[in-house]
This record gives C-alpha cells, sequence and structure tokens, in this order.
C-alpha cells in the first residue's frame, strides 16, 4: 500500500458495464486503482441491455448475454490477480447503474461505454446522465471503448476476429500478436455458440486470449455469442462496427461446420472487407515447423 493510501478508508470500485467487456483501457484503470491500496472490492456489473453485437429479443438470452460480458471481464481480471464480484442488474443501464450506487457505495464508477451511447425516446446522453447520478459523492470516469476512433485512424487496423474451439489456440493468438507487431491493430473477437464446447469453457479461452493480447499492449474486446448461428453473429458485428478485415478461425484438421455452410462465401457476399480463413489449434510440434520455416500460421 502506498503512503496515500495508509489511513484512508477503503471503499468498493465499481466497474458498469454497458454492452460491451474487457478492454485493456478499463483493466489498466482497474489495475492502477487497486495497486493504489484503497479499494476494498472489485464490483463487475451489467445491466440487461442490448449488447453491441447482436438483435437479441429474448428475454433470457439478454440475460445471458448480460452475464457473459461480467464473466468475461472477471476472468480477465483473474489472469492479472484481481478478484471481482458480479451481478447482473435492471435491462434500462440509467436504473441499473443508480441501483449499483446505491446498493454498494463505491469510492468510484468505471463507466465502460461506447462513445455517444444514447438511450430512451429522447435519445439522452447515457454517460453524461450517469455522471450527474454519481457525482459529487462518487467519483465517475468513463472508460470509452474507442470503436468510432479507430474506424478512421488510417495506421490502425480494426480486425474482427470470429472463434470459438479455437480462441485460446497458441498458433491464433500467436498469428494476432505478430500481426498488432507489424502494424497496430484493433481486434474484436466473437465467440458464436457451439454445443461442442461449454460456455463456461468459451469464456476462460476468451478471456485468456484477451488478457494475453493486454501483456502484448494489443488492444482488444471479445464476447461469447449467444446465436449459434456464426453467418448472423458476423452480420450484426459488420453492422455495428467499421472494420478492415474478417479473420475466420476453425480448428485444424477436422471437418468444420462453419466451412460446411459455405460461411466464407456467405460472409463475402455481404461485405466488400477481405475475409480471411485460418486454421488453429495445430499441435506444437507441427505449428513450430512451419514458423520455422517462414510459412504461413
Amino acid at each position: 500500500m502506498s503512503d496515500a493510501a495508509a489511513g484512508v478508508e477503503k471503499r468498493p470500485l465499481l466497474v458498469f458495464l454497458n454492452e460491451v467487456a474487457g478492454g485493456r483501457g478499463l483493466l489498466h484503470a482497474v489495475r492502477e486503482r487497486v495497486e493504489g491500496g484503497t479499494v476494498s472490492q472489485v464490483i463487475v456489473a451489467a445491466p440487461q441491455n442490448q449488447p453491441t453485437i447482436g438483435t437479441l429479443i429474448d428475454r433470457d438470452e439478454l440475460y445471458a448475454s448480460a452475464r457473459a460480458r461480467v464473466e468475461v471481464t472477471m476472468s480477465v481480471f483473474a489472469e492479472f490477480g484481481i478478484d471481482s464480484v458480479g451481478e447482473v442488474l435492471d435491462p434500462a443501464p440509467q436504473l441499473a447503474f443508480g441501483d449499483a450506487l446505491r446498493a454498494h457505495r463505491p469510492a468510484e464508477a468505471l463507466f465502460s461505454a461506447l462513445y455517444d451511447t444514447r438511450y430512451g425516446l429522447a435519445r439522452k446522453d447515457l454517460v453524461e446522465v450517469a455522471r450527474a447520478e454519481a457525482e459529487p459523492e462518487v467519483a465517475f470516469t468513463h472508460i470509452p471503448v474507442r470503436v468510432e476512433e479507430d474506424a478512421i485512424r488510417l495506421d490502425l487496423s480494426h480486425v474482427l476476429v470470429v472463434a470459438t474451439k479455437t480462441v485460446a489456440a497458441p498458433d491464433l493468438v500467436a498469428r494476432l500478436k505478430e500481426r498488432a507487431a507489424v502494424r497496430p491493430h484493433r481486434y474484436t473477437i466473437i465467440c458464436p455458440r457451439t454445443e461442442d464446447v461449454p460456455e463456461e469453457q468459451v469464456i476462460r479461452d476468451l478471456a485468456s486470449t484477451l488478457a494475453e493480447l493486454y501483456r502484448a499492449e494489443v488492444d482488444a474486446t471479445g464476447l461469447p455469442i449467444s446465436s449459434d448461428d456464426p453467418f448472423k453473429a458476423v452480420r450484426n458485428a459488420i453492422e455495428h462496427y467499421k472494420i478492415d478485415e474478417i479473420l475466420i478461425s476453425t480448428l485444424a484438421g477436422e471437418k468444420s461446420r462453419w466451412l460446411q455452410s459455405d460461411l466464407l462465401g456467405r460472409v463475402r457476399e455481404i461485405t466488400d472487407k477481405p475475409v480471411t480463413h485460418v486454421e488453429s489449434g495445430r499441435a506444437p510440434a507441427a505449428f513450430a515447423a512451419v514458423v520455422a520455416e517462414g510459412g504461413e500460421h
């Protein structure tokens, strides 16, 4: 604990996730507060509102999506030794945020949301409404998800990564890191549901990959997608994000249902952006041999 923190009452830190999960900026902000020694508990909360990617209507799916946002973020924090607790709140974000403030009386709220996030018929600015709700009793910090800002950066490639079984494959993670080392990248990773992999494992694998990218100072966010239709998941992502490329990852050496359904061809029909297919999850020895030969991996 720092000298400045000595004798200061420890209070909770509220991390509020509106539509999004994770983020390198959010992680850095939480680590800074926790290492400062004045945080008694980290609380990760999300409203059951519409996620950035997707057109969910079913109430159970909205709850599951919010829970996934919380659990992915908590798992990322755990990768860096940060304990946290999570909760899913009211569908209305302004009501959910107010409930969290009253229930936990945090010293500070980190509000993770897209720029220009609006809600309700009057299209009010949610960030400013939340700020007014919190201050002056609770310090308020907006941790923006820089999707629109990234879209106008000519030096940065925003890549949509579609992977479920292979999301934590070492060769896929290595590829993402290597690309970012050559040119700045931001990755949005989506994991469509599959019966072959339990959601708990997908959350762990996705959090592991996000943490590995953050350690390499690479920006990325990610979310398990409730829909089991990867085409719909990609189409929704294209509608919501300005991306430069789509990278679809399937398991090497296995017949892929995504390929059998011509996912690549169908995606290419709805976008003029490059669509790349990579096979991931090769045995370490085979992967090492390809790298040593300087081949495509």
